[in-house]
């Protein structure tokens, strides 16, 4: 879960705050306090939460809240907006030069993920109806000109790559003469990286700078390393002066020190977020949407972006006719699973639901391998079993199961989960007025 230490013990805080009908000073400067070891035991930068501390105290100490009828509610939307403030406050999104050909230099340490976040960039922009451009400028790395090559594949975008030349920046220029003379929109230059920052990485950054003259240098920042993300965001902002910042391992960090530190600390937006290993899991980064999920109060918005861009709006409209007509099928069943699949982990879309705390999931047991168990149990089953599964008898159940690499019980699980999906679906669509049990998903 995304700032899971840090999210778990704010509402520990916030409940607190909640329980009181009125907030003395002693109480507002006991929140703080808590709020201060939080935030650096999140590995957010010392002198970030010095200052961002100083200003919760300031605004919570003030008439309004102390004479709040919801002096708690008060506090929480203070620190809800010193939060978004510290992140950067608006979302700032990639643009394009208006004239010609966009260029993007990504640059960042080894093991950061840089190449993979070039193939999700690529990936994003081509969204964008954009002809996009991968140039390999990493001579060092081994197997790092192929691994480019088979992301470029994946996301369906062409690399440049020179295997005969040594020098990064000769490389540089050749691609980018490449680009122009193919009319290419975006061209992406993967520069190289290293363990650790040294004058012959930045002297070669530097001179590729020149070489190219990018529009954004974009600088690739693995969020799992804490505080050495602030130190690296310094160093690479006072040699090459970059334009934004990309947050990798975003998915994978409890603590999320960087993510609440490096635009405070360089003065750069953070322009996405990587939260997850595919190369479709790169998200704009919403400064008060991230702050909204650290308080505990989900992000609806993002979510129903998601659903947007996942679910296709004709096979939506098509699925609810099929459920008002009742002639839902296992296969539209089937369909259903994959894209729930392509929204991403099931436990990152519920963390997006209000109140979606640790502790609210802590009972929920999301297996993921139930989706991939039910698919093959399905694409198991004959076109005739799927359109009417009441006629799978006993020895139909042995073969799908046998067929699917599964038990007999996984199918029953499966059918029976089925035909609750069936029931659900006909009451949220209005086929009858009895009342809804507690939502859930039956064939979990």
């Amino acid at each position: 879960m995304v700032f899971e230490g840090l999210s778990s013990k704010l509402q520990d805080t916030f409940k607190k705050l909640k329980g009181k009908g009125k907030l003395t000073e002693k109480d507002i400067k006991e929140a703080t306090r808590e709020i201060k070891l939080a935030l650096l035991e999140a590995d957010v930068n010392f002198k970030v939460v010095k200052s961002f501390v100083k200003n919760i105290n300031e605004r919570a100490l003030g008439a309004d809240v102390l004479k709040s009828l919801t002096p708690g509610q008060q506090v929480i939307k203070i620190v809800n907006d010193e939060l978004t403030s510290l992140m950067g406050g608006q979302p700032v999104k990639l643009t394009y030069s208006p004239k010609g050909m966009t260029v993007l230099m990504l640059v960042g340490l080894q093991g950061a993920g840089k190449t993979t976040t070039a193939g999700k960039l690529a990936a994003y922009i081509k969204k964008e109806s954009k002809k996009v451009l991968l140039a390999a400028c990493d001579v060092y790395r081994p197997a790092a000109i192929k691994q480019l090559q088979v992301i470029g594949k994946q996301v369906d975008a062409e690399v440049f790559a020179d295997t005969e030349e040594k020098n990064p920046v000769v490389i540089a220029e050749k691609a980018l003469k490449y680009a122009k003379e193919h009319f290419y929109d975006v061209v992406i230059f993967d520069t190289a990286g290293r363990l650790h920052i040294d004058e012959a990485l930045m002297d070669e950054l530097v001179q590729i700078k020149k070489s190219v003259t990018p529009d954004h240098i974009i600088l690739n920042i693995d969020s799992m390393t804490g505080q050495e993300a602030v130190n690296v965001a310094e160093t690479f902002n006072e040699k090459i002066n970059f334009s934004g910042v990309i947050l990798t391992k975003l998915d994978g960090d409890t603590r999320g020190g960087a993510a609440l530190s490096v635009a405070s600390v360089t003065g750069k937006p953070i322009l996405f977020a990587g939260m997850g290993e595919k190369l479709t899991d790169l998200e704009i980064f919403y400064p008060d949407r991230m702050a909204s999920r650290i308080l505990g109060m989900g992000d609806v918005l993002t979510f129903i972006e998601k659903a947007q861009a996942d679910f296709d709006e004709e096979k939506a409209l098509e699925l609810q006719e099929k459920i008002r007509k009742q002639t839902f099928t296992l296969e539209d069943f089937k369909q259903q699973l994959s894209q729930m699949k392509d929204m991403g982990s099931f436990k990152d879309i519920l963390e997006m639901m209000p109140g979606a705390g640790k502790k609210a999931l802590k009972g929920i047991d999301v297996d993921e391998k139930e989706f991939t168990r039910s698919e093959a149990i399905i694409n198991s089953m004959t076109p005739e079993e799927r359109n009417n599964p009441g006629i799978i008898n006993a020895n139909r159940r042995k073969r799908i199961a046998a067929g699917s690499g599964t038990r007999v019980q996984d199918v029953n699980k499966l059918l029976k989960g089925f035909e609750q999906s069936k029931k659900m679906m006909k009451q949220f669509s209005g086929l009858n007025n009895k009342k809804h049990g507690k939502f859930k998903f039956p064939f979990m």
